[in-house]
């Protein structure tokens, strides 16, 4: 294959396949992450210095500048630290001459030949670069057909030459970078630097409702054939168990999303990967073929969606969605598209089950026995993330496939909660949505639990609303306003109140005016002494191991965040006893000490840790001047929504360790006293809730 493409005398000397080493860019953010340094420090460099490099893009307020002049000013200057080869390839990747975008489609075909066919790769590695952009995108063509099929029928198109010539330098990182994590954990680590960098391009589907979406489907059987019609980056379809023979086919509206979900796809496993890029209501790319199971996160509230051209479409078996309710054209586009008894599962707004325009086709959902379970997740579960979303659970009826006489209802947000927090654990909400559904799959029924899951007649549904929310149509859980417990709440709560007096803090004598105040010294000055080291969450962790995030830090609770997908995990930053946590994010002045409770977690993003060294910092000392307000105000940068904290900029008395013993017992009295509080406020919200429902509901006298 390597004697495919030959270059004439012509090719060579052309200057449209010049080499260009500094086609990438990189913004201040990237330059203070290669340095080590905080935004603020490149803006005084670009005063101060004459030679810095200058803008070569962006904007007047957000430049860019090419990235081998800034390394080349950072090596001469002493500034360049040592820089991960991820970070490296990311900053390829984020400053291409093309786009971020066009880039990771690059680097995804690169890394499906050094997957699929490595010593290719290798024999391409050793040629020069211009001959590489010449010689790469026939490789490529035979990887990619072999993988997606032709041309024609594919999302992914293999560049040419000139595309690819400005990609070389990156390509050739992303292969070394996949001998470091494996093709599929530097696609996902690239991909999922992409994401969080523009939150705002892509409508994301968490790893956890995802998985719990692919198991409800697949519980009865493996799925052969999947297929997701609104696929986005692909994370339905990749949550999917592997099996033999297994076809993945994907469709979004969006080509870039199409073709990344097809590399994402063929990178993680050797299943049978079909992607189209189409608008999946005007113009279905799969009306011919149907699959065991359909998945799939449809856009929300769109009120262009074809209703006009589509009155007469075959696939309204249910009825007419009215042009609000786009979301009933999604639920019978997947069911159109399922084999006779096959699994539907889908990601619904609310309003979805109780909107009045959509109560015929709720009606003849449930009478033909197509809807088998509504499942509303607590909010927060996944974007837009103030609501509490649904999971519609379909069947596509057959002859074979009687209908079914009841329907599975869940709310979800009432799992208990056994840590006593209020933020929910994903992992008991999905254990408890997959027992409610496996018992109901297998016995057409389920045993009533009060405020958790109930299976309803159908008939007792087809009223005039046809309202599904499970919420009103759930018995509330039977303990909730009980007298025994609120009995319980109530002694905890005085015992926590009265414990809470007993920590107030004293107030100290009033300092003399005029006393002398030691000098000050900041986070960054003791880290170069060696006093600290520093170190940046990035939300990676192992196999079961909770991730500190900034909410646990902001509230005192245990570690509640699972590993960040995307990141390797040889990024993950462990907590040790007498470490300092401080959020980077929001505005508010936060700092944690690690006990032995929180050590061994995993450090969530958004979070930086302080590691001081106890032969010269005492960690409590560190804490709680770090937490002061004015120090944070002078500390911080502001955008139009958000804040930042430069911790490196903090600032604290510069004393011996014998100095700082006093100030050290006061911030631990101070963190006692505000545990006590946090907790009789929890205590007093429990009681007050309870209360409440107890009344209303009638469980609960007035007397």
């Amino acid at each position: 294959m390597l004697d495919r493409a030959r270059l004439t005398p012509r090719d060579e000397g052309s200057c449209c396949m010049k080499p260009r080493d500094d086609a990438t860019e990189v913004t201040a953010a990237g330059i203070a992450r290669l340095a080590g340094v905080g935004r603020a420090a490149v803006s005084n460099w670009r005063r101060r210095h004459g030679d810095f490099p200058k803008p070569v893009g962006g904007t007047e307020t957000s430049p860019s500048f090419a990235l081998a002049d800034v390394e080349r000013w950072l090596r001469a200057q002493g500034k360049l630290v040592e820089v991960p080869l991820r970070e490296r390839v990311w900053q390829q990747l984020a400053g291409h001459p093309a786009g971020p975008v066009t880039a990771l489609l690059h680097a995804g075909c690169a890394l499906l030949l050094v997957r699929d066919r490595p010593p290719a790769w290798l024999a391409l590695g050793a040629v020069p670069d211009e001959r590489l952009a010449q010689l790469l995108p026939g490789e490529l063509e035979d990887v990619v057909t072999q993988r997606f099929g032709t041309r024609r029928r594919r999302a992914v198109r293999v560049p040419e030459p000139a595309e690819l010539l400005p990609s070389v330098p990156l390509l050739r990182g992303v292969a070394e970078l996949a001998a470091e994590l494996g093709a599929r954990g530097a696609y996902e680590f690239l991909l999922g630097r992409q994401t969080d960098a523009n939150p705002r391009q892509y409508t994301l589907t968490p790893a956890g409702p995802a998985a719990l979406m692919a198991e409800l489907a697949t519980s009865t059987a493996p799925a052969r054939t999947v297929l997701d019609p609104a696929c986005g980056t692909g994370a339905l379809l990749r949550a999917v168990a592997p099996r033999p023979d297994q076809c993945l086919y994907g469709q979004d509206s969006a080509p870039e999303l199409a073709a990344l979900t097809a590399l994402r796809l063929a990178l993680h496993s050797d299943a049978t990967v079909r992607t189209m890029a189409a608008d999946t209501l005007r113009a279905d790319a799969y009306d011919e073929r149907t699959a065991d199971v359909v998945l799939c996160h449809p856009p929300f509230n769109e009120r262009n969606w074809g209703h006009d051209e589509l009155a007469y479409d075959t696939r309204w078996e249910y009825g007419f969605p009215a042009r609000a309710e786009s979301e009933l054209a999604w639920v019978q586009h997947a069911l159109a598209r399922l084999v006779d008894g096959g699994t539907a599962v889908l990601l619904m707004p609310p309003a979805a089950a109780s909107r009045r325009s959509g109560r015929r086709i709720r009606a003849d959902l449930l009478r033909r026995g197509a809807l088998r379970a509504v499942i509303a997740l607590p909010a927060g579960a996944a974007p837009p993330y103030n609501l509490p979303l649904h999971v519609w659970v379909l069947r596509r009826p057959g002859p074979a496939v009687p209908p079914a006489p009841e329907l599975l209802l869940v709310e979800a947000a009432g799992v208990p909660d056994t840590d006593g927090r209020d933020k929910q654990l994903w992992p008991a909400v999905q254990d408890a949505v997959l027992d409610a559904w496996h018992r109901f799959d297998r016995h057409g029924t389920v045993a009533e639990r009060p405020g958790l899951a109930r299976s309803v007649p159908v008939l007792e549904l087809l009223d005039d609303e046809v309202d599904l929310a499970p919420a009103r149509r759930l018995p509330p859980p039977a303990a909730g306003g009980g007298t025994t417990e609120l009995a319980t709440v109530r002694k905890s709560l005085g015992e926590a109140l009265r414990r809470a007096a007993d920590l107030t803090p004293p107030l100290p004598p009033e300092e003399p005016l005029g006393a002398a105040r030691p000098p000050l010294t900041t986070v960054g000055e003791l880290a170069r002494a060696g006093a600290l080291t520093l170190h940046t969450g990035t939300g990676a962790g192992g196999a079961g191991v909770p991730v500190l995030t900034d909410h646990d830090v902001l509230t005192g609770s245990a570690p509640s965040g699972a590993p960040h997908e995307g990141a390797p995990d040889d990024t993950v930053v462990r907590t040790e006893p007498g470490d300092v946590v401080v959020p980077v994010f929001g505005g508010g002045a936060a700092a944690r000490v690690v006990d032995e409770a929180t050590a061994g977690a995993a450090l969530g993003r958004g979070l930086t840790l302080l590691r001081p060294d106890p032969a010269v910092l005492d960690p409590w000392f560190l804490a709680g001047f770090l937490r002061g307000t004015v120090g944070h105000r002078r500390a911080s940068s502001y955008a139009s929504t958000a804040a930042r904290l430069d911790v490196r900029r903090l600032q604290l008395p510069r004393l011996p360790l014998a100095g700082q013993r006093g100030y050290s017992e006061r911030f631990r009295e101070l963190a006692a006293f505000e545990d006590a509080v946090r907790l009789a406020g929890r205590l007093g919200e429990r009681l007050v809730r309870g209360m409440h429902d107890g009344l209303t509901e009638g469980t609960l006298p007035p007397e």
